[in-house]
């Protein structure tokens, strides 16, 4: 058996796991999802876990785009911030290292769509 290693790696380093979001901020996201979902503004959601990014989409309808992308990238903490919130267009709506603070972009959304 041959293992194949980057030039930089010893034998005992562990492969990149991929991120992922953390119970406690899943428990934060899926708060606004619900209080969307009442308000009639989001309809369904996926979760994927990828190497260098984790992402929560947001859909109005399953077969769409998504709406909204919120995503954790860990390696852009001390920069710009982990967490992102993308629109349908790819625009970034709002970036920071605070993800409730971030998600206010979308809950100004929810205040509207109640009136």
């Amino acid at each position: 058996m041959t293992m194949h290693l980057p030039p930089n790696a010893t034998p005992f380093e562990r492969p990149p796991e991929q991120v992922a979001f953390h119970r406690t901020e899943l428990s934060v996201i899926l708060s606004l999802y619900g209080r969307m979902v009442a308000a009639g503004e989001w309809r369904d959601y996926g979760i994927s876990h990828q190497r260098e990014v984790a992402v929560f989409s947001v859909f109005r309808r399953t077969a769409e785009v998504p709406l909204y992308r919120i995503e954790k990238r860990p390696k852009l903490r001390n920069k710009q911030g982990e967490y992102a919130v993308i629109g349908a267009g790819g625009q970034v709506l709002k970036r920071g290292g605070d993800l409730r603070a971030v998600l206010r972009v979308l809950e100004r959304k929810l205040i509207r769509a109640v009136d």
